[in-house]
């Protein structure tokens, strides 16, 4: 992997959520909102059919057919029964491909009266359609809400053109379905925010048991320097006594692993243990597609990346991973993240920055973390790590690390 990437000149990795198909990449010419729009990525987990779906097709479905057989006003009136029991199952799979459900149902209810003798949406029955625009707005991606919106409008826009409604029930039906999509909206970022907000305690609280660590560590690692220092000292002239220290050191021993293990097990919690190796600058490309959501990500290689020590490459790739949740976390309205490591013979330079708002002010976090654990991650290899906003847009980190490394 690194001899490939020192083959080549420059490698670029562009992330664009689920209009990867697109084939294009973001090149500022497209509005900051309708990008942001289009890259919002479908909500999952979603959730699959419960027992509530059932009980809602139980109660319908009986509703329907008694709603035909009492609307004797109904043109055609078997034909719009039989659709619209047929378009019912749409509403199982409501969450899990919401854009196909939209497609289905509201594309046949477009063409119906252009072909059949009657409107199935007349119905009253039929109304559970509005489910599926709510749905589309929930779990569906930005740009499945953009397409299925098209084919919501159309539906309306026949309806008034084939019953010849007057203008007030054509509002009122676009009115419906917009009230619909706008609640779906609401729901869904207050879901997200709560979700955001769940992800900050426990971030929080890793934070606190990472500084609990290094305290019980601390503590139980000098018992162990003053005990071990006090069977020397008396090994000489009372064996018992070095005896004595080195079962108090071995006890020590096993109350720090077993605090330890109980927090790294919190730290884990939710998450598979990390078994493989220490990541590299190799790795740093995977930062690309690592989110489903935020700005697009940029990565840029240049120059001789092989050969470098494990801790220099490590360090690397922890400094970008770390500068990229910050912009993510932090930069008002930013819609892309660029990182470039360019590598010459002497050093390795890093530089992440992002198009967020300009001057916006960044948190440097608490001392061990944030900015200040780059920094020091920095200055530990002999290198050093700024970070700073631009004049004209975003925040830049840039840290340059000695090729080799500090006693290397």
């Amino acid at each position: 992997m690194i001899e490939t990437i020192a083959q080549r000149p420059a490698t670029r990795v562009v992330l664009w959520d689920d209009l990867k198909s697109h084939h294009r990449s973001y090149d500022g010419s497209m509005h900051p909102r309708l990008h942001a729009v289009l890259a919002e990525p479908r909500v999952s987990p979603a959730l699959s059919r419960v027992w509530r779906d059932w009980a809602l097709i139980a109660v319908l479905a009986p509703a329907i057919l008694v709603e035909g057989v009492f609307r004797p006003d109904l043109p055609w009136r078997v034909g719009c029964v039989v659709v619209v029991l047929a378009l019912l199952p749409t509403l199982l799979w409501r969450r899990t491909a919401p854009l196909a459900m939209v497609v289905t149902a509201f594309g046949c209810t477009t063409v119906a009266p252009f072909v059949l003798p009657g409107d199935p949406c007349q119905l009253f029955t039929a109304s559970f359609l509005v489910l599926l625009v709510y749905a589309l707005f929930r779990w569906g991606s930005g740009r499945d809400a953009v397409l299925g919106s098209f084919f919501v409008v159309a539906k309306v826009t026949a309806a008034g053109l084939v019953d010849s409604v007057d203008g007030g029930e054509l509002v009122a039906g676009f009115a419906v379905m917009f009230a619909a999509a706008t609640l779906g909206v609401a729901i869904r970022f207050r879901a997200a925010a709560r979700q955001r907000e769940l992800d900050q305690v426990k971030l929080l609280e890793r934070e606190r048991l990472a500084r609990d660590l290094h305290d019980t560590v601390a503590h139980h690692v000098s018992a162990m320097a003053i005990r071990a220092q006090a069977g020397i000292a008396t090994s000489a002239s009372q064996p018992d006594a070095a005896v004595e220290a080195l079962h108090t050191i071995e006890a020590e021993a096993s109350r720090a692993l077993a605090e330890m293990r109980a927090m790294v097990r919190v730290l884990r919690r939710n998450e598979p243990a990390d078994l493989g190796p220490n990541p590299q600058v190799a790795d740093i490309g995977r930062l690309a597609g690592q989110f489903r959501t935020g700005p697009t990500v940029d990565v840029d290689l240049r120059g001789d990346l092989g050969g470098l020590p494990p801790t220099v490459g490590s360090a690397l790739y922890r400094l970008a991973q770390e500068s990229v949740t910050n912009a993510r976390r932090h930069a008002r309205h930013a819609t892309r993240i660029e990182v470039s490591v360019a590598a010459d013979d002497t050093s390795v330079c890093l530089r992440v920055s992002d198009d967020g708002e300009a001057g916006g002010a960044r948190p440097t976090g608490s001392p061990g973390f944030g900015l200040v654990g780059m920094k020091e991650r920095a200055d530990l290899l002999g290198g050093t790590c700024e970070a700073g906003p631009d004049p004209d847009r975003g925040w830049t980190v840039t840290a340059v690390l000695p090729r080799e490394g500090v006693g290397a």
